[in-house]
């Protein structure tokens, strides 16, 4: 009722407001002359309309329609990616409006420019098409421009591109070219023949310009007369010794390696004995067989010679009468072991330390790998080498294949993750087998040698078959280590695998190359260490090497550490 009264209180101010404004008009549009009004005639009234609506307030629609009217006016923004209305022609291509922007050199932002200069739009003309009218505008002075009109595609001097037809320096016709080529050499023709009422002498004379036109071309140019058809003396002495040198790489296999003079130097007393038997003859009494063997006691003998570490030592083969030993000190030695324990002879031929060494079956050669790059083939009485073999990479393992009728196969694993095959006969390489990651330990032949292991640094062991490059078997558990030493056991069935977490594992040689579990041997330190492990002769006994300078001797068929023997001696011999 509040409401109600106080909506008819304003409608009654309003109707007296109204009165007073009708009152006003009347006496204003009065004249003063004319009489006045009979006091009982009433002047008209004209009630207003009552409306029971609410005011409503239209303030917001008032400001909704500015900002759609202000949005279709403003000009949009040039990083703007996203516009919510269509717009106007005029507001796409109106000019920037408002002050620079303050982080953007030349009116241009950093996010645009993708030139030094500016922001440069793609244009969709290729390379060729753009070099092509490149060089016809600076040959010709005319171009094809890509943006011009249907009527006018061409810039620059269109006179000449009427002349020439438009023609490119790429797509000159052939009829013009063969013009061009008989021009010129008419060209040439008229300028011979202008100097045949010349002075003659200035014609010889080279200081002159009529001599540099006669020869424009160089006095040196095209076949020389009189070519020397026969050798000097000095020149055949070269080309005999060029061709003795290559002669001799190409029978090494390619020598990529360091090259130094090979040598020996016997120790002995003499070569041959009053019977003529070699000095690397085996002793009458040394035994081909050993048919019981002990785990060693004592220390017997020091061989003393190298002046640096020794990286490798192998047994004469079957009798044992010779050790030969490979050392850092760039030196290959061979000692006795039956008589005197001296050394009986010193190869040298390579000129950074000796890696590996290897017997053929009888011992009258060996191979020797070096950090070098080179392999050499001596001869083990005579102390000369055979043949030398590289491949530009460092040869970490040698061997050659155990079969009588194979021992001129070579077998050498790189540091380049490949082993290397040699038919040491011709000095050509093979085979290759390219499988490893990493640079290739030890090669080891089992199966009647119709097989070979090798391990790598990659943490494997892969199998292959003797001259086919494809891997049989492939070994590598996420729990394995490097294996930088494999033996293979006298009966051929089982190989020693030194492990470098500290144990040493056996696996078979039969079809399936499996580890076996239940026999391992642990209790040496070898981590870090690239120690050798091997059998003895009966298979009774497995030796390892140690870290801690000493030798861990296990007793084959044990099932713990429990029957181990350590050594503390560097060796039954020790090589220094």
């Amino acid at each position: 009722m509040d409401l109600i009264q106080s909506y008819a209180d304003e409608s009654d101010e309003d109707e007296q407001q109204q009165e007073n404004q009708e009152q006003k008009e009347e006496g204003q549009g009065q004249n003063p002359n004319s009489q006045s009004s009979s006091p009982d005639s009433s002047p008209p009234r004209l009630l207003p309309s009552k409306s029971s609506a609410p005011k409503v307030d239209d303030t917001m629609l008032a400001i909704t329609i500015a900002n759609t009217n202000l949005t279709l006016n403003k000009p949009i923004d040039p990083v703007q990616h996203l516009v919510s209305f269509n717009p106007t022609y005029d507001q796409l291509w109106a000019p920037m409006y408002g002050p620079a922007h303050p982080y953007a050199k030349d009116g241009i932002a950093q996010g645009m420019r993708n030139h030094k200069l500016g922001f440069v739009e793609d244009a969709s003309i290729e390379p060729f098409l753009f070099d092509e009218q490149y060089n016809t505008f600076h040959k010709y002075g005319y171009a094809a421009d890509p943006s011009g009109s249907a009527g006018n595609n061409y810039v620059g001097d269109l006179d000449t591109l009427q002349m020439n037809d438009g023609m490119s320096v790429y797509n000159i016709p052939q009829h013009e070219q063969k013009k061009r080529k008989i021009e010129k050499k008419k060209e040439n023709q008229e300028n011979d023949g202008d100097g045949e009422d010349v002075d003659m002498a200035e014609v010889e004379n080279p200081a002159t310009d009529t001599w540099l036109m006669k020869n424009r071309k160089s006095p040196w140019a095209g076949k020389k007369e009189g070519l020397q058809t026969e050798l000097t003396e000095e020149q055949k002495k070269y080309a005999e010794e060029y061709a003795k040198k290559k002669g001799e790489e190409r029978a090494g296999g390619g020598d990529k390696g360091e090259f130094v003079a090979d040598k020996s130097t016997f120790h002995g007393k003499e070569e041959r004995d009053y019977q003529g038997r070699s000095w690397i003859a085996p002793p009458k009494d040394a035994k081909a067989t050993n048919d019981h063997c002990y785990i060693p006691k004592r220390l017997i003998h020091t061989w003393s010679g190298h002046t640096k570490g020794v990286s490798a030592i192998r047994f004469f083969p079957k009798y044992g009468h010779l050790i030969l030993s490979a050392g850092m000190d760039t030196k290959v030695k061979i000692w006795d072991v039956f008589n005197s324990g001296k050394c009986m002879r010193t190869y040298m031929g390579h000129s950074k330390a000796v890696r590996d060494i290897s017997f053929c079956n009888d011992g009258t050669k060996f191979l020797s790998a070096g950090y070098d790059k080179n392999i050499k083939y001596w001869d083990t009485e005579t102390g000369k080498v055979i043949s030398t073999f590289s491949t530009g990479k460092i040869p970490y393992v040698v061997k050659l294949n155990p079969d009588d009728d194979k021992q001129n196969i070579l077998l050498a694993g790189m540091s380049d993750k490949k082993i290397v095959q040699w038919d040491m006969n011709t000095g050509q390489i093979t085979q290759e087998y390219d499988q490893h990651l990493g640079a290739v330990n030890t090669i080891t032949f089992v199966d009647n040698n119709r097989r070979f292991v090798t391990s790598s640094d990659d943490k494997s062991l892969r199998v292959w078959e003797f001259g086919i490059p494809v891997v049989i078997k492939y070994i590598s558990e996420p729990h394995m280590h490097s294996m930088p030493s494999i033996s293979v056991h006298p009966n051929t069935n089982w190989l020693a695998a030194q492990s470098l977490d500290n144990q040493i594992l056996i696996y078979s040689t039969r079809e399936r190359f499996q580890l076996n579990k239940k026999k391992r041997f642990a209790g040496h330190i070898v981590a870090g260490y690239a120690c050798q492990v091997n059998f003895s002769p009966d298979g009774r006994f497995v030796m390892s090497g140690d870290g801690e300078a000493s030798i861990s001797s296990y007793k084959n068929g044990a099932d713990s550490a429990a029957d181990e023997a350590i050594v503390n001696a560097h060796l039954e011999f020790e090589l220094i």
